[in-house]
């Protein structure tokens, strides 16, 4: 499966603890991160900065759904259930 263009939502929905260029302490869930373009699109995507979770991170069904609601309602869902208690 391929991202679906302009989607993002793992780069909005899910938090990622490790650094990113522009969000040294991580990022949190909810919140765009701090490399996606005003078109949603990951300004380092094939760049070695790109941190080694977003770059292990791969499209599924599971995930991604049938569209970008369903995306986002999946991985809303996947980061309660991740979540320290």
């Amino acid at each position: 499966m391929d991202c679906r263009v302009g989607c993002a939502a793992c780069c909005i929905v899910i938090s990622i603890s490790s650094p990113i260029p522009g969000m040294p302490e991580g990022k949190p869930a909810g919140v765009r991160c701090a490399q996606l373009t005003a078109d949603n699109r990951c300004r380092l995507f094939g760049k070695p900065e790109r941190p080694s979770v977003c770059t292990s991170l791969r499209p599924s069904p599971e995930m991604c759904g049938q569209s970008d609601e369903e995306a986002y309602l999946n991985l809303e869902r996947l980061e309660r259930l991740t979540r320290p208690s």
